[in-house]
């Protein structure tokens, strides 16, 4: 999962579908999908908060220009490369939707890992048994 807080008028109208394209790819790339299915995509969601500019303060302004990522990704589906490069692709990916050059600066990548069991679709509560069983089954579908 993929939240994006951001001032409503920090990326250009109509960008939204290419944010959340672009930061859904690069959570699956740090987590080395090679060959994202169905599941992948239809699943890994990315939420764009847009906030009235003037809710997002720092000490220095009541209106600060400040993006925070969010990923949340199952139990240790980054590793610390991993973790390297999506947070590298997330800032290069808001900076550039953004327009603005100095935007880097100013996002932060907050990444959590849910607990084990803590991954809930269509009423399972996935943990490593059920993330094991489905990539199995992407494999085998593959296969064919």
């Amino acid at each position: 999962m993929i939240d994006v807080y951001a001032p409503a008028n920090l990326f250009p109208a109509g960008t939204d579908g290419v944010l959340g394209k672009e930061l859904t790819m690069a959570v699956l790339r740090a987590e080395g999908v090679t060959s994202p299915g169905p599941f992948h995509l239809n699943n890994t969601a990315a939420f764009i908060h847009r906030m009235d500019p003037h809710a997002v303060h720092t000490a220095a302004t009541d209106s600060a220009r400040t993006v925070r990522v969010q990923v949340i990704t199952p139990p240790a589906a980054l590793t610390r490369e991993g973790q390297r490069r999506l947070v590298k692709e997330v800032t290069e990916i808001v900076t550039k939707v953004s327009g603005d050059p100095t935007q880097a600066s100013r996002t932060w990548v907050i990444l959590a890992e849910a607990a084990e069991g803590g991954w809930g679709l269509s009423g399972t509560a996935f943990g490593r048994e059920e993330f094991a069983a489905l990539a199995a089954k992407a494999a085998a579908a593959r296969a064919k």
